[in-house]
């Protein structure tokens, strides 16, 4: 069985905000293009191609949990033997202590 990655609901609910947000301002072309940047990203970091840092740089007790820049955002991940969580997929310019707690939540409730 071969590793796959998959996003939590969480990650589901921001991917789909950041679609809304980019079909408003730039059009369904657009947020298509940037959809598929962020996946392909995801999919990179699945394959081992993408650096990514740990988040215990910025969140205390998120010793397991990476993150990688994906065009204006960062995912959230996890990196686990079977697959690759997504746990969430912030922007760049987000205030990172108001995701903290719900981060370590999905984190430690196992995601």
């Amino acid at each position: 069985m071969s590793r796959t990655f998959r996003l939590t609901r969480r990650a589901e609910a921001s991917l789909t905000k950041i679609a809304r947000w980019t079909i408003k301002n730039f059009g369904l072309r657009q947020a298509e293009l940037y959809e598929l940047e962020l996946l392909n990203r995801c999919t990179e970091v699945l394959n081992g191609q993408a650096h990514s840092q740990s988040c215990a740089i910025l969140v205390d007790d998120a010793d397991d949990l990476r993150f990688v820049r994906a065009g204006e955002h960062f995912l959230v991940f996890l990196d686990q033997p079977d697959e690759v969580v997504i746990v969430d997929i912030l922007h760049s310019r987000s205030d990172l202590s108001r995701h903290e707690a719900g981060l370590l939540a999905l984190k430690n409730d196992g995601i």
